[in-house]
């Protein structure tokens, strides 16, 4: 008896998903760096402290940590692509919010509405990918929104702060990035058909019974009781502890361990971004072919945090410090594609946006704690501690996702559903 199964889209139909959800995923991260790379600006034009702008974070990661996980329902519920036009509209908001802004009230008012437009992105991203980007491809697909995320973080202080030195005006920088978002939003509704998750492979494919998936979930909480969902939760709490360090407050920290000028370790975090999309590239090759996932992050985290303390120990020059916290970025990006196959190992049919959503409320939660906590070392005056305490935090990211290894298969992983 032979069984008819759908044919997976062309080539040029998974590129063009990916490209729009990986535009869209590169606007939110520039979005995540909306605000710090202008801090300076902000302590000068406002009096506040970097404690004070710390919290900034907070407010955005707090409301996009719980806001992700609440937008996983309604992503499976009433799909992605509404979710999405929302997320971009409030990003034009939060972007003219902050070109209006007065004082630090004005500022929070744009974190807060900054994290309302990004909770909805990763159950948005990863709910389309997954069910409109054929299974050979995904991997790929998983890459290429890694690097997009790292682009669009690598972009934002560059742009901004490109815009603020030929205008003179860091508002005239927010500005023109609420006309980039209002731009992305206007391509997303024209080519709405590229995204579409009712109407995916997915969605007209059946699940092999022998596939490595688990039971569908009798209640749309169940999957709460996977313990490997924890766990990459607690991966992506660590991880991201350790970026919100790096993106926040890497350059202040350089210019006062080195005595280089803002000007010069701004582009620090850009070239630690930058790496990381080399890393997610070469990651996307890497996934396929591995199967213990874990060991690839715990190589590629080790890595970086080596390079961290090398940076924060003062032990080379300025120039090479550069390099040295740029490389890192690498070993950050290299463990991107790894990491998302972990969680879509973990996710059970049906439940991709809830997944996905509570997993990157960890990212979320990860950012909002640690950037006050970071800014407190830079106000102590303890630059190398921005260095050290992300080498930490990398490294015990690297017990969660052995962990998280170690889980999934297991009869306890699968028998948490059908409880």
């Amino acid at each position: 008896m032979s069984t008819s199964i759908a044919s997976p889209p062309p080539l040029p139909h998974d590129v063009r998903t990916i490209s729009l959800v990986g535009l869209a995923h590169g606007t939110s991260h520039f979005f995540h760096m909306l605000l710090p790379p202008l801090f300076p600006l902000f302590v000068r034009d406002f009096g506040v402290t970097y404690a004070q702008l710390g919290l900034l974070v907070t407010v955005f990661f707090a409301i996009s940590g719980v806001g992700q996980a609440l937008s996983g329902f309604i992503v499976d519920r009433f799909g992605a692509r509404p979710a999405l036009y929302v997320a971009l509209t409030s990003f034009v908001a939060a972007a003219i919010a902050g070109a209006l802004a007065q004082g630090l009230p004005g500022l929070v008012l744009a974190a807060a509405l900054a994290g309302v437009g990004n909770a909805p992105f990763h159950p948005v991203d990863f709910t389309i990918l997954n069910k409109r980007v054929s299974p050979t491809r995904l991997g790929h697909a998983f890459s290429a929104h890694g690097i997009s995320g790292n682009l669009g973080w690598a972009a934002a202080p560059v742009v901004l702060l490109g815009i603020v030195g030929a205008t003179g005006s860091w508002r005239v920088a927010l500005g023109c990035a609420a006309a980039w978002a209002a731009l992305v939003l206007m391509l997303m509704v024209w080519q709405r058909d590229a995204i579409d998750d009712r109407h995916g492979l997915a969605a007209t494919v059946p699940h092999h019974a022998g596939a490595r998936r688990l039971a569908e979930p009798p209640s749309p909480l169940s999957f709460l009781k996977l313990p490997a969902l924890w766990l990459c939760f607690s991966f992506f709490f660590w991880s991201t502890a350790a970026l919100s360090a790096i993106q926040s407050f890497a350059s202040p920290a350089m210019q006062t361990l080195y005595g280089l000028p803002l000007s010069v370790t701004s582009y620090v975090v850009t070239g630690y971004m930058l790496c990381g999309a080399v890393g997610m590239f070469v990651g996307g090759f890497l996934t396929p072919r591995v199967t213990q996932l874990e060991r690839v992050i715990a190589l590629s985290f080790c890595f970086a945090a080596l390079l961290l303390l090398v940076v924060g120990a003062t032990l080379v020059g300025p120039t090479m410090a550069i390099v040295l916290a740029s490389l890192a970025g690498f070993g950050t990006g290299l463990a991107g594609p790894s990491r998302d196959m972990l969680i879509k190992r973990a996710a059970p049919p049906g439940a991709t946006g809830r997944v996905y959503g509570t997993v990157y409320s960890g990212l979320d939660l990860g950012f909002a704690l640690a950037a006050p906590l970071f800014g407190i070392l830079l106000d102590r005056n303890l630059p190398a501690g921005i260095f050290y305490g992300a080498a930490a935090m990398l490294m015990i990211g690297v017990l969660s996702a052995a962990l998280v290894g170690q889980q999934l298969g297991t009869p306890r992983n699968a028998a948490a559903l059908a409880q």
